[in-house]
C-alpha cells in the first residue's frame, strides 16, 4: 500500500541518490511517456483517473487544474512547484525533499511536458536552504548529467529544464500567487484573480503551481496506472498521503498511509496519546483547518470528503494532536498571533481583522474580558472570511471559529473566573 515514490527508497542508506531511486523504478514513469512520446491529454486524462488531488491544502483535482492551462497555445509555459511548507504542524515536504528528491525532479518533468511546460521552478522556503536545497540540487545536476534535464530529453524531442530557489520564509508566499510574485522579485502580495495563474501566470504567461508531494505522486501514478493508485486510497482520494503528527502523542513523526485510513490507527501509528492521557482536540491539517473534538475525531477517517463533512479539512495534513491539559483559549492565542504576524496587510479585513482577534482574544486570556468580547471575536471572524483577495482570510478565520464552536465554553470560564478550566480542574 506505500506510493513506492514517495517512502519506499527510506530503506536504503542514502535513499536521496539517483542510483538508489533507479533501485526503486525511478524514471521509468519518465522514459515511458517519452517513448513515443505519449499525447499530452492521455497524461492528463490518467491523472484524472487516478484522483490525485493536490496534496498543499485546498485538495483540487491535479488533473483538473493541468487541464486549465492552454498546452497548445504558443510562446512559453511555466510549472511551479510550491516547497514553500511554511504551515504550522507540516513537515512532510521537507522530508520529500530530504530523502527522495529524485521522485519530485521526475515529476516535474513529467508534469512540464503534460502541459506542455519547458522550463519549472520550484520555489523553497527560507529556512530549507540548507539539507533540502542542497539534495533537491544535487538531485538535479544528478537527473541532467543522466539526460534526463535539457535538450531532446532522452532524445524524444523534449525539452525541460528545471530551478530551484529559495524564499525569505514568508507564509503568505505559500499562496500561489504570492508565491509567483516572489519569484518576479516582488513583495510575496497574493493577486486579484481572475485571471487566473494558467492564463496569467509568472512573466506574464500561463503557470501552474502544484504542492511537492502532489507532484513527487505523479511518476507513481504513469508507472502503476491510474487503476493501482486509485486503489492505494477511496473515491475520489486516490493513492496515499504523508501526514504529520505531533503534538501529545508518544512517537511524532511523518507517516504514509492509504487516504481513507481511521484516524484512530493513524494516533495508534504515533504511539497514542502521551502517558495515557484523554484525548482532548486535534488539528487536522494543518493550523488553517478547524480543530475537532476528540471524540469526533476518532470516529472520522483521514481522507479529504470525510473531514470536510466534520466542517474541517484535510489541509496539508498536518495533524496536532493535543490532550486534556490542553487549554483551547491559549491554543487559539497563539495561533491568532500567527496569523496577525504573517498577514501581508494587503486586504483590510484581513491586516485588521487579524490585529482584533489576537487582541481580544488576548484580553479573555488574561482575564480581562467580557462575554461582550466573544461576540466581537465572532463577529471579527466572520468578516474576514470570505472578504479577502487570497484564503489567507480564511486561514486566520477558520481555527478561531473552530474554537468556538466546540470550546465556547472554556473562553465563558475566562469570562467568570479570569482564569483557564484546564488550571482550575488540575
Amino acid at each position: 500500500m506505500v506510493n513506492d515514490v514517495c517512502y519506499a527508497t527510506l530503506k536504503y542508506d542514502q535513499p536521496w541518490t539517483l542510483d538508489n531511486y533507479y533501485r526503486e523504478g525511478g524514471y521509468e514513469a519518465l522514459k515511458r511517456v517519452l517513448d513515443g512520446p505519449m499525447d499530452r491529454g492521455e497524461i492528463i486524462d490518467e491523472i484524472k483517473k487516478a484522483t490525485l488531488r493536490g496534496r498543499g491544502g485546498a485538495g483540487f483535482s491535479t488533473g483538473m487544474k493541468w487541464g486549465f492551462m492552454p498546452r497548445d497555445a504558443p510562446g512559453q509555459k511555466y510549472l511551479i512547484c510550491n516547497s514553500d511548507e511554511s504551515e504550522p504542524g507540516t513537515c512532510k515536504d521537507r522530508h520529500l525533499l530530504r530523502f527522495n528528491p529524485h521522485a519530485l525532479v521526475e515529476g516535474m518533468i513529467i508534469s512540464g511536458y503534460a502541459m506542455g511546460a519547458t522550463v519549472g521552478y520550484n520555489y523553497l522556503r527560507g529556512e530549507f536552504m540548507k539539507e533540502p536545497f542542497e539534495r533537491i540540487e544535487e538531485a538535479v545536476r544528478e537527473a541532467r548529467e543522466a539526460g534526463f534535464l535539457g535538450e531532446n530529453i532522452l532524445g524524444s524531442g523534449v525539452d525541460f529544464e528545471m530551478h530551484n530557489l529559495i524564499g525569505a520564509g514568508a507564509y503568505i508566499c505559500g499562496e500561489e500567487t504570492g508565491l509567483l510574485e516572489s519569484i518576479e522579485g516582488k513583495r510575496g502580495l497574493p493577486r486579484n484573480k481572475p485571471p487566473f495563474p494558467a492564463q496569467y501566470g509568472i512573466y506574464g504567461r500561463p503557470a501552474t503551481v502544484n504542492n511537492t508531494e502532489t507532484i513527487a505522486s505523479v511518476p507513481t501514478v504513469m508507472r502503476r496506472g491510474a487503476d493501482w493508485f486509485l486503489e492505494q486510497g477511496r473515491p475520489n482520494n486516490g493513492g496515499t498521503k504523508l501526514f504529520c503528527v505531533s503534538g501529545h502523542v508518544n512517537s511524532p513523526g511523518v507517516f504514509e498511509i492509504p487516504l481513507g485510513m481511521p484516524f484512530k490507527e493513524l494516533l495508534g501509528m504515533a504511539g497514542g496519546v502521551r502517558d495515557g492521557r484523554k484525548l482532548k482536540a486535534v488539528i487536522p491539517g494543518g493550523t488553517s483547518m478547524p480543530a475537532l473534538p476528540g471524540e469526533e475525531m476518532m470516529e472520522l477517517d483521514m481522507d479529504f470528503d470525510s473531514l470536510a463533512k466534520a466542517k474541517s479539512g484535510l489541509g496539508s495534513g498536518g495533524l496536532v494532536v493535543m490532550d486534556d491539559t490542553t487549554d483551547m483559549v491559549e491554543v487559539c492565542l497563539r495561533i491568532s498571533r500567527f496569523y496577525y504576524a504573517e498577514s501581508c496587510g494587503q486586504c483590510t479585513p484581513c491586516r485588521e481583522g487579524t490585529g482584533w482577534m489576537h487582541r481580544v482574544i488576548k484580553r479573555i486570556y488574561q482575564g480581562k474580558g467580557s462575554y461582550d468580547d466573544i461576540e466581537l471575536l465572532e463577529a471579527a471572524a466572520g468578516q474576514i472570511a470570505g472578504h479577502t483577495i487570497c484564503a489567507f482570510g480564511e486561514a486566520s478565520a477558520w481555527p478561531v471559529q473552530g474554537i468556538l464552536r466546540h470550546w465556547r465554553h472554556e473562553f465563558e470560564h475566562y469570562v467568570e473566573h479570569g482564569r483557564s478550566m484546564v488550571e482550575a480542574a488540575a
